[in-house]
């Protein structure tokens, strides 16, 4: 991360209300830079939650409209979700422009997370469908799945971060171009084998069986559970599996799986031995979804949502996946007519895929346009 997103001294808010008032800080200063001081005025509230709030506010100085997460900051420890956001810059990931502390008048310390703006949630424009009673057209299922995992597969093979908490409200979706930013770094972790971690993460409908089973060596998979929850919702126009708190949450999810076999639970959590459900055979995947829907959202579905984590497919896989292949097309279009947004910028999340994987990820009509270059970088690569 640049200098000049490096935070300064603390500043005082104005007042301890959020909307009106004005927050500004001292960005630059190092390498003697020009210190230069920047103003934000709170304009709304965006999203609340147990870490604090996210409003809307505009840069005085430039008439940028951002997003700013404001969380209270103990002193005795550095933010997690300040460092990982630190080390990503991909465009399925929310950026961090920078970030500041600020003191209320009961001393209080806050963090200051300064981001990019981005009007819509996936969360909103589900609901926007749902109540027209309408599906999400298959072209922006494809769109913004095929998003979510370009930004996944970036997150696990090049930050090394797993997300923890993916489902809609923490996708945010551009209305105008339709690209998708992952967000809400507040549960992430970089995984390490050997090392534990808590199992009570996720929001229930997209917490993957291993973590109700309490498993706490877990994998970046997890987050693989939990788009696959997210694709089969924007196809279904519901979540697939709502339950009502943990053991309901692991019956809904038998409804379709059937029964996990002594084998499944051994790869979700070795250590769980006291499991006794009543044996349920699998509901097949073409009845859990309406007669029209296209053989391979039913199949990548189901490549997702596997008991056993190893067989979940990475990110990248999915991506290749023949569900996607619309998106690859040389004349794919939004339903208006414009552009999709750039889907094949790809950058280190290329690094160790096979030729084979590459090659399906780079449609020929791109690989032309790049010419020889592409060829050039990417074999470099693997």
């Amino acid at each position: 991360m640049a200098d000049d997103k490096e935070m300064h001294a603390p500043v005082m808010d104005r007042n301890d209300t959020v909307t009106g008032h004005i927050i500004s800080t001292t960005i630059g200063g190092k390498n003697g830079e020009p210190k230069q001081t920047v103003s934000y005025m709170a304009e709304r509230v965006v999203g609340t939650g147990s870490f604090g709030i996210v409003f809307q506010a505009k840069c005085i100085e430039t008439g940028e409209t951002v997003a700013i997460k404001k969380v209270l900051q103990d002193r005795r420890y550095k933010n997690r979700e300040l460092q990982l956001m630190r080390t990503m810059d991909h465009p399925n990931v929310v950026s961090l422009k920078h970030c500041f502390f600020s003191t209320t008048s009961q001393n209080e310390l806050f963090l200051n997370l300064v981001m990019e703006y981005v009007p819509e949630t996936m969360f909103r424009v589900l609901k926007h469908f749902s109540d027209m009673n309408q599906k999400m057209p298959l072209i922006y299922v494809k769109l913004y799945t095929y998003q979510i995992f370009r930004g996944l597969a970036y997150m696990h093979s090049v930050a090394g971060v797993c997300h923890r908490d993916l489902k809609p409200q923490n996708v945010l979706v551009d209305p105008l171009t339709h690209q998708v930013k992952i967000c809400d770094f507040g549960s992430a972790k970089v995984l390490v084998r050997g090392e534990a971690n808590i199992s009570y993460i996720c929001s229930r409908f997209y917490r993957a069986p291993e973590l109700i089973f309490g498993a706490t060596e877990y994998t970046t998979s997890i987050d693989i559970w939990s788009a696959g929850c997210v694709l089969a919702e924007l196809l279904l126009g519901q979540p697939l599996f709502p339950g009502e708190n943990a053991v309901g949450q692991l019956v809904e999810i038998i409804k379709v799986l059937g029964t996990p076999t002594r084998e499944e639970i051994r790869c979700m959590n070795p250590n769980y031995t006291d499991f006794r459900f009543p044996q349920i055979k699998a509901h097949p995947w073409h009845k859990v979804f309406q007669k029209r829907m296209p053989p391979e959202a039913i199949d990548l579905t189901s490549r997702l949502l596997q008991y056993s984590p190893n067989l979940r497919c990475t990110a990248l896989e999915a991506c290749a996946h023949p569900f996607f292949d619309e998106l690859r097309e040389p004349n794919a279009r939004l339903p208006n007519g414009r552009p999709l947004p750039h889907l094949f910028n790809f950058k280190q999340e290329l690094a160790g895929a096979s030729p084979d994987l590459i090659n399906k990820l780079i449609p020929d009509h791109v690989k032309r346009q790049m010419g020889l270059q592409f060829f050039a970088s990417y074999e470099g690569m693997t």
